[in-house]
């Protein structure tokens, strides 16, 4: 079994305990940025809310994993962007909604409502 050396902040070279598990990647929080992406390109057509809300739903589960982890598990950076991605397909989703409710009253209120014969009261 080979020797594994690190580089500490201090400058000084460490040995690494041979039994200490390979630093990876977090799976879950690649599964967040996917859905961040997926949120943020669907938003407008209010698909967003969905993606952005189970990626904010994993998130948590990710940061309490890496954190439990202690350093063998990357992927906090990935994290965040997926969150911002997500809000932001969350946000595309509400406007959608808004602009769309705004949109139909104004087309409801345009109508005029029935059209009787002239000289009908």
């Amino acid at each position: 079994m080979s020797d594994v050396r690190t580089l500490t902040a201090a400058g000084a070279v460490a040995t690494r305990h041979p039994l200490d598990p390979d630093v990876t990647g977090s799976t879950k929080a690649r599964a967040v940025l996917v859905l961040g992406i997926v949120g943020a390109i669907t938003g407008a057509l209010v698909g967003g809310a969905i993606a952005g809300t189970v990626a904010l739903l994993i998130a948590r589960s990710a940061r309490a994993d890496i954190a439990a982890a202690r350093g063998y598990l990357t992927g906090s950076a990935q994290i965040r962007q997926g969150v911002r991605l997500a809000w932001l397909g969350i946000i595309l989703a509400i406007t959608a909604i808004v602009v769309a409710s705004i949109i139909g009253v104004l087309e409801l209120a345009a109508g005029g409502g029935p059209h009787f014969a002239p000289g009908t009261d």
